[in-house]
């Protein structure tokens, strides 16, 4: 599977509007990351159980339908890449995030440097993983919570078609905003295309200054065909 220059394509995405989307609403597209030929490849693995440390059918845990597997250490190189090449860019936002909700917590500049801190702390199980959704398959909205040392944004890349690999299967999140009603967002995505997103808390801006919104997010009932997903967590699992 060919490396991508990961450095190269993650610098020259839009951040100042990256950074925007997430403050905003929490989500924000990346446009392709993974060629066609990057996506099958990945794809191609899933049957691959030695590439994997654990694997979860989500109807025996009250997830949804569908399953999951989770990345063994080495990562592909793909996925590695990417993971490394992202976490620079989403430090500050996150550092950013924890002052204006008064968390003393601030998180180092490079990924390596935040591994050790997650690995000190007994949480040395790689989070990276392929999920397989078929017909009727959904993913119930949840929050990838794997320890003490969570980092607030991740990263989900489709890889499949929409219209042609797969119909239905839509990436939707939601906000739930203290004593008010939560507010939904689908994610229209495309095949090799990311969304980075939050993954628990992020704060919102109010007249009265910033408060704190919990996001959740989950895939819609897949009506035909098969879906793929690779998504990159950046704190490893206890």
């Amino acid at each position: 599977m060919p490396k991508p220059d990961a450095g190269k394509l993650v610098s020259s995405l839009d951040w100042q509007g990256i950074a925007r989307e997430l403050d905003e609403v929490g989500v924000a597209t990346t446009g392709r990351l993974l060629n066609a030929d990057q996506c099958a490849a990945l794809r191609a693995l899933y049957p691959d159980d030695g590439r994997f440390r654990s694997h979860v059918v989500m109807k025996r845990h009250g997830f949804g339908e569908g399953e999951y597997k989770y990345y063994a250490h080495p990562l592909p190189e793909i996925v590695a890449a990417l993971r490394e090449a992202f976490y620079p860019h989403l430090a500050p936002v996150a550092n950013e995030w924890n002052m204006r909700m008064g968390i003393e917590r601030r998180f180092p500049g490079t990924l390596q440097a935040f591994l050790d801190q997650c690995h000190a702390g007994g949480q040395t199980r790689p989070t990276p993983l392929l999920l397989k959704y078929r017909p009727g398959d959904y993913n119930c909205l949840h929050q990838d919570l794997y320890g003490e040392h969570v980092f607030p944004i991740q990263l989900v890349i489709l890889l499949s078609e929409p219209g042609a690999d797969f119909t239905g299967g839509e990436f939707v999140m939601t906000e739930q905003r203290p004593r008010m009603q939560s507010r939904a967002e689908v994610v229209p995505l495309s095949l090799g295309h990311g969304a980075l997103f939050t993954v628990n808390d992020r704060p919102k801006a109010g007249s009265r200054g910033d408060y704190r919104v919990k996001m959740r997010h989950g895939v819609s009932r897949v009506r035909s065909g098969e879906r793929y997903t690779t998504g990159i967590i950046f704190h490893d699992a206890s």
